[in-house]
């Protein structure tokens, strides 16, 4: 992958010590990622979109969403050992969230804590660095960031694919529903027309019927009478 496409990838690099902080800062750009860097935990959930609740209410959740925030992170560098929330709280942290449990999550420690690293893994890191971290473990992050990016892109074409489906599927419904409505109502005319027949039928016309009352009427009445009836002359 050249650098221009790397260049894409925006890498959010978390440490409470400014010397590794700018360290890690510099290997990342060397490696033409876009670079964000923070100095603690709460600051990185505060750029993520993330605010944490008062902990003094166990009711309430530990992340809630902040909608301002509307920069892609691609990938999270954090270190393990920080004041207030260590690398792993901030771990546990974005793999609870709905929106962010996607995101890679890489751990660095300068201590070698085989529990440490198993638990960080456990819970959802892609990857461990030992400090001081070197370019050629950055070189590791790459296949984490192009995973989920393709894994994005697969969920979206399926949630595409689902979109048109419904669509064809809801078309097919109406034009269905117009050719029942459409058949139902020319039976309804055709009912309407025989019952006209049917009308028509039953009452013989006019004509017939005046025929009918002058063909019972006598010949004598049709014509005047005049017997019994004397000219004067």
């Amino acid at each position: 992958m050249g650098m221009a496409a790397d260049s894409q990838f925006h890498v959010l690099a978390v440490d409470d010590s400014l010397i590794d902080r700018k360290l890690i800062e510099r290997l990342l750009k060397t490696s033409s990622y876009q670079v964000t860097t923070v100095d603690s935990g709460s600051k990185a959930l505060e750029f993520l979109g993330l605010y944490e609740d008062d902990q003094t209410n166990p009711d309430s959740p530990s992340v809630s969403p902040n909608n301002q925030q509307e920069v892609e992170v691609n990938l999270i560098i954090t270190d393990y050992c920080m004041p207030g929330m260590t690398g792993y709280d901030l771990l546990r942290k974005i793999k609870e969230s709905s929106s962010l449990k996607n995101i890679p999550v890489v751990i660095m420690s300068s201590e070698n804590v085989p529990s440490r690293i198993n638990r960080c893994l456990e819970q959802g890191a892609e990857e461990f660095f030992l400090k001081p971290v070197r370019l050629s473990d950055l070189n590791r992050l790459r296949p984490h960031i192009i995973k989920t990016k393709s894994k994005d892109q697969n969920q979206e074409k399926t949630r595409t694919h689902e979109e048109e489906e419904a669509s064809q599927k809801l078309e097919m419904s109406s034009t269905k529903i117009q050719k029942l409505e459409s058949s139902e109502v020319k039976q309804e005319q055709q009912e309407l027309v025989h019952h006209q027949l049917q009308l028509q039928q039953s009452q013989p016309p006019n004509s017939n019927k005046r025929k009918t009352m002058e063909e019972g009427l006598s010949p004598d009445r049709t014509r005047p009478r005049y017997s019994g009836i004397t000219t004067v002359v």
